[in-house]
C-alpha cells in the first residue's frame, strides 16, 4: 500500500508520514521473518537464514535497477527556462562540485511548473512485485485456522505448546502449567525463564549485549559505507566522475547478494563463529587496505566489492551462532535485529556529521575504528561463550524435565 501511495504525496510532512508507516512495517517483516526461522529450524537455522538474507540483498539490488528505466535525465519541472536550453542536469551536477570555485548564479533550477517525471511507475511495479506476498501469507493463516469465522485448523498445525496442552488433557497428567512453559518456552514466560538463564544470568545477557553491538556495528558500516562512498569518491582526493562514482554503491550491494549466495553452501560445512570470525577479520583488513591505497580509483572499486562479501553474512551467521550458545529458539532475536537497525540509523548520522567536520579522509578512518570495534566485541562474546554452561541434556542427548541432577554439557 506504500509503494501505491507514495506518487500520490504532494507534500515532504505526508511522504515523512507515509515512508515512517513503511518503516514499521518492515521493521516487523524483518523481525519477525528472522525470529520464526530460528524458532522452526533451531539448530539448523544457519542455512535458512543466509536464504533469508541472501534474498534481502537481491531486492536491494534489484530496486534500482527497477527506478532506473523511469528516471529523468532532465529537469523533472518543465518551465520556460528549462525548455530553452538548460535542460541537461548532469552539466549542472558536474559544475557544482564544491571543490570547485565559480559563480553559478547561471544556473536557475524552476520549482514549480507542470511535473514530466514517470518515476511513478516504478513504485507501482514494486507494489506488483510485492502483491503475491500477502496473499501468500493470508493462505497459510486460512491453513493454521487463523482467520476469524474459520474452525478448520487441524491438529497437526498445531504449536508445540497446544500439542503438549492436548496430550497433558488425553492423558490426564496434572503437571504444573508455569513448568510447562518454562519446557515450552511458552508466551507468559519466553525466554527469560529458559535453563541457561537460571545459572547463567551474567553470561547470558552478555552475550546477547554483545552479539547486538556486533551487529550495530557491521550493519551500521553497510549502511554508512553505501550511503557516502559516492560522496567520498567524488571529493579529495580522487575526483572521480559522478557517473563513474554512482557505480559504487551498486557494486556494493551487489557483491553483498553474491556474498550471501555463496554463503548458503559455504553454511553447510563451516560453523557460524569462524564464518564471523573470517567476514569481522576481512572487513577489518579490507578498511586498512583502502586507508593505505586512498589515492588510487582501482583501490576503492576492489575495496567496494571486499567488503560487500564480507558484511554480507555476518548478520545471518550471528543470529545462527547465539542460537547456538543458547537454545533461545527465537524469542530473543528481536534484541539483534534492533541492534542492528539502530546502527543502520545511528552510524549514518555520526559518519556524516564526522565526514561535514573533519572532511573525506574521516571516512576511512570510521570505517577502520568501528570495524576494529566489531571484532574486538567478537572476542569478548567468544570468551563469554567458553563461560556460559551448555544445554541440560540427558544420555540420550534429549533435553530432561525440570528439577532432574544432570549436569551442564557442552
Amino acid at each position: 500500500m506504500v509503494f501505491v501511495i507514495i506518487p500520490f504525496c504532494s507534500q515532504v510532512g505526508i511522504l515523512a508520514i507515509v515512508m515512517a508507516i513503511a518503516g514499521l512495517a518492515m521493521g516487523c517483516i524483518d523481525t519477525i521473518s528472522n525470529m520464526q526461522l530460528v524458532k522452526i529450524y533451531q539448530q539448523d537455522s544457519a542455512v535458512f537464514l543466509q536464504v533469508l538474507h541472501f534474498f534481502v540483498g537481491f531486492g536491494a539490488l534489484l530496486s534500482p535497477l527497477i527506478a532506473d528505466p523511469f528516471l529523468s535525465e532532465s529537469n523533472c519541472i518543465q518551465s520556460n527556462l528549462t525548455q530553452n536550453g538548460s535542460q541537461n542536469l548532469e552539466h549542472i551536477r558536474n559544475s557544482l562540485v564544491p571543490h570547485l570555485p565559480m559563480n553559478h548564479s547561471h544556473y536557475v533550477l524552476p520549482l514549480h511548473g507542470p511535473s514530466v517525471t514517470q518515476v511513478s511507475y516504478a513504485f507501482w511495479i514494486m507494489a506488483a512485485i510485492n502483491l503475491p506476498v500477502p496473499f501468500a501469507v493470508f493462505l497459510l493463516m486460512y491453513k493454521k485456522g487463523m482467520v476469524p469465522k474459520c474452525t478448520t485448523r487441524r491438529k497437526s498445525l498445531l504449536s508445540s505448546d497446544e500439542l503438549a496442552m492436548e496430550t497433558q488433557k488425553e492423558t490426564g497428567d496434572t503437571q504444573d502449567t508455569d513448568t510447562l512453559d518454562v519446557q515450552g518456552h511458552g508466551v507468559s514466560l519466553l525466554c527469560c525463564q529458559s535453563k541457561n538463564l537460571r545459572d547463567a544470568t551474567f553470561t547470558f545477557f552478555a552475550i546477547h549485549t554483545c552479539a547486538a553491538v556486533i551487529l550495530f556495528m557491521t550493519d551500521g558500516l553497510a549502511g554508512e559505507f553505501s550511503g557516502f562512498v559516492y560522496s567520498y569518491a567524488v571529493d579529495q582526493p580522487l575526483y572521480l566522475a559522478h557517473k563513474t562514482a554512482g557505480y559504487l554503491p551498486s557494486l556494493f550491494w551487489g557483491f553483498i547478494t553474491l556474498g550471501r549466495l555463496i554463503s548458503i553452501p559455504v553454511s553447510y560445512k563451516v560453523a557460524p563463529r569462524t564464518m564471523i570470525f573470517i567476514n569481522l577479520t576481512g572487513v577489518t583488513a579490507t578498511f586498512l587496505f583502502l586507508l593505505m591505497t586512498q589515492f588510487s580509483t582501482v583501490s576503492l572499486f576492489i575495496g567496494t566489492s571486499l567488503l560487500g562479501l564480507f558484511l554480507s553474512s555476518v548478520f545471518p551467521s550471528m543470529l545462527a551462532y547465539t542460537e547456538h550458545i543458547l537454545s533461545y529458539k527465537g524469542c530473543a532475536t528481536t534484541i539483534l535485529v534492533t541492534g542492528a537497525a539502530l546502527g543502520e540509523m545511528v552510524l549514518q548520522i555520526l559518519v556524516g556529521t564526522v565526514m561535514q567536520t573533519q572532511g573525506s579522509y574521516s571516512f576511512l578512518v570510521c570505517g577502520v575504528s568501528l570495524s576494529s570495534l566489531a571484532l574486538i566485541m567478537f572476542i569478548v562474546l567468544l570468551v563469554f561463550d567458553s563461560l556460559h554452561p551448555g544445554v541440560l541434556e540427558d544420555s540420550s542427548g534429549k533435553t530432561p524435565e525440570l528439577g532432574t541432577d544432570i549436569p551442564y554439557q557442552r
